[in-house]
């Protein structure tokens, strides 16, 4: 308890520049923990969706079936989201007399289209987690330096210099340095977790947009 009052304590007593660097560190800190929850419960639920959704389309259930059952649903996301893409072309296509390569071209065109939406829905808030991670520690090292320069400023209008007349403010600057490597390091290490499990599932999709891609091909020359 003591420990946190002195903690505290040094706050309270920085310069006003100091103390806006720490509030601009807190706030970085709080909005990035939100963005790290977010996206835990995004990625959590995108491997839920893709595990079912995986399990229900190599089944053997027909298409069709598939695609209106996730007609009923609401946001649908991930592996979904790019099936619904590619089988929605083939299927409006499939009404019109258009060259098989044309149809096959057009349904991949969807999906890819689909696959970079789902990309970008996996990266929101990665850019903001890796702006505190690599900043954050130069914000605070700022402050640390300007406190650090007022106390040597004050210092300098004492007639006596001693350890003691120096050491609060020091401690006071120190703070933002400690402040900035709290925001950046659980900053940067969730920023390259999701980052690998961005690519992880961005790589799954992508497998099922080709191996699908070869169930409309046979789909589309049977029709030939």
């Amino acid at each position: 308890m003591g420990q946190e009052l002195s903690i505290w304590q040094l706050v309270s007593q920085a310069s006003v520049f100091v103390q806006l660097i720490m509030l601009i560190l807190l706030l970085a800190s709080v909005v990035s923990w939100y963005q790290i929850a977010q996206r835990m419960m995004y990625f959590g639920q995108a491997q839920k969706e893709m595990v079912r959704f995986e399990s229900r389309f190599w089944s053997g259930t027909d298409l069709n079936t598939l695609y209106a059952e996730g007609s009923d649903k609401r946001g649908v996301m991930g592996m979904e989201s790019v099936f619904r893409a590619g089988f929605k072309e083939f299927t409006r296509l499939a009404k019109k007399k258009l060259d098989s390569d044309a149809m096959m071209e057009a349904c991949q065109r969807s999906m890819r289209v689909a696959l970079s939406r789902e990309e970008e829905a996996m990266e929101s808030g990665l850019p903001f987690l890796a702006t505190v991670g690599s900043t954050s520690p130069y914000v605070g090292l700022l402050g640390t330096v300007w406190g650090i320069m007022g106390s040597f400023h004050g210092l300098g209008q004492v007639q006596q210099a001693t350890l003691a007349t120096v050491a609060p403010g020091i401690s006071e600057a120190l703070v933002a340095t400690a402040m900035g490597l709290i925001a950046a390091i659980p900053a940067v290490v969730s920023y390259n977790r999701f980052s690998a499990k961005v690519d992880s599932f961005a790589g799954k999709y992508e497998t099922f947009s080709e191996e699908f891609s070869s169930i409309l091909h046979r789909q589309i020359h049977s029709r030939d």
